[in-house]
């Protein structure tokens, strides 16, 4: 079903988000009122508790669009962050906002262009073809050609900080987190998102990364039409093929699979090493596989990364570095994961954790070819991340970790892995060349 309006007004905004808050708390109360009056386990009502509150949330957040949805689709992609009902509710935002009725879209085709759709295509969908976070895409056509052409849902660039700072409070309860520890990554998040309403930056991102980047094999990006672009309206080619998750699960062999996964390897790798500038929403939607090449579609959100913070993020993959303690513990002090007045036990705890995290996060490195689809990587990945969110020592640490940077370094590298062993595939690695002089 498409949506007539969206809620703009900051006051209409703030309700509804107030509203979902107001649930979540009713469904903390109801979740303690069942362990109390009844015989349930605590596995089975707190299961209950995480299915209420993610129905609940997303529902609000799907029709507000914006930042509110932008974070759940974030939230999907890290399965370890989040109980698996919101992951399972939240990755609807990659592909199944419910889209905006064609009257809002005509509405802001004469705001931008002062003209409508059919005055500038041939023809151009009335429904939408796939609607997310912050747009929706349309396909449209004219003199022949086929494009794909995003239109931004209306309001929200304008709502968008107001609606992160009361999205707030909620993330953090289901996270478990404080604000004044987690500050810089909201306000790192908060910068990528108004980067991703900007259009105008996202077509001279686009044409940026896609152009640097067309020596990487098997790789190929849809060419961009700045004439019929603007603030929010971006205008592509239109290409067929099939999503990267779908072609994934399906029945491809597995030379298919390694040339898809080393495409998709040598892309992250030129642009994190060689360009610092990536591409950094890594969820299979903005990639499709057609004719044995990977096809990227969307760089609405893209990170650049200062000289300094790559060298200090990237070197924890040095082996020299990873298993010299004394090494590793300057680099994660250099890092800000380990703080002055750390406890020793808290330090040494941490320490453990980071050598354990980094040995298995690294692995891919330490190999010249890397079977991503080998039993039991990704499901140690994300065992490792259930033990130390649930590790109460580390739970008990305060103070602000780690550099903000790093928020879409990790979402990076993390979507990366997911594709890759969804994909099964057998992809060369190497360390990164600064890496291999210095060893």
């Amino acid at each position: 079903m498409s949506q007539d309006s969206i809620a703009s007004s900051r006051l209409a905004r703030s309700a509804a988000i107030a509203s979902a808050g107001a649930k979540v708390g009713l469904n903390y109360l109801k979740h303690y009122g069942r362990r109390a009056l009844t015989r349930e386990t605590a596995a089975s009502s707190e299961e209950k508790l995480h299915a209420e509150n993610a129905a609940d949330v997303y529902r609000t957040f799907s029709e507000l669009k914006g930042g509110p949805l932008k974070v759940a689709q974030m939230l999907s992609i890290d399965q370890n962050l989040l109980p698996r009902a919101y992951t399972q509710h939240f990755a609807q935002a990659q592909y199944s906002a419910p889209p905006l009725s064609y009257p809002l879209v005509v509405r802001t085709f004469r705001k931008e262009f002062g003209r409508e759709p059919l005055e500038l295509f041939d023809t151009f969908g009335r429904e939408a073809v796939a609607g997310a976070s912050i747009g929706q895409v349309h396909r449209a056509s004219r003199g022949g050609r086929e494009f794909a052409v995003k239109v931004q849902y209306p309001g929200v660039a304008d709502s968008l900080r107001n609606d992160l700072r009361l999205v707030k409070p909620i993330a953090l309860r289901m996270l478990g987190l404080r604000e004044r520890d987690v500050a810089g990554y909201f306000a790192e998040v908060e910068e990528r998102l108004l980067e991703e309403t900007n259009y105008t930056l996202e077509l001279e991102r686009s044409q940026q990364l896609s152009t640097a980047c067309r020596g990487v094999e098997n790789v190929s990006f849809p060419e961009y039409h700045p004439e019929l672009c603007r603030p929010r309206i971006l205008t592509m080619d239109w290409i067929d093929g099939e999503p990267l998750d779908r072609f994934a699960d399906g029945s491809a062999g597995q030379e298919e699979r390694d040339r898809l996964g080393q495409a998709l390897w040598d892309f992250y790798d030129f642009q994190v090493h060689r360009l610092h500038l990536f591409h950094a929403d890594p969820h299979p939607g903005n990639f499709l596989v057609r004719d044995g090449r990977l096809w990227v579609l969307d760089f609405g959100c893209t990170k650049a990364l200062p000289e300094d913070v790559y060298r200090r993020q990237f070197r924890l993959l040095d082996p020299a570095v990873a298993d010299d303690p004394a090494r590793l513990e300057a680099a994660l002090i250099d890092l800000h994961l380990l703080l002055p007045d750390d406890p020793p036990e808290s330090r040494a705890e941490l320490l453990r954790v980071c050598g354990e995290s980094i040995a298995l996060l690294a692995r891919p490195f330490r190999t010249e070819r890397f079977d991503f689809g080998q039993e039991g990587f990704l499901a140690a990945i994300f065992a490792l991340g259930e033990a130390n969110h649930r590790n109460e020592q580390l739970r008990r640490m305060r103070g602000a970790r780690g550099t903000p940077d790093s928020v879409y370094v990790n979402r990076a590298y993390f979507g990366l892995y997911s594709l890759l062993s969804r994909l099964r595939a057998r992809v060369r690695v190497q360390l990164p060349e600064w890496l291999r002089s210095a060893a």
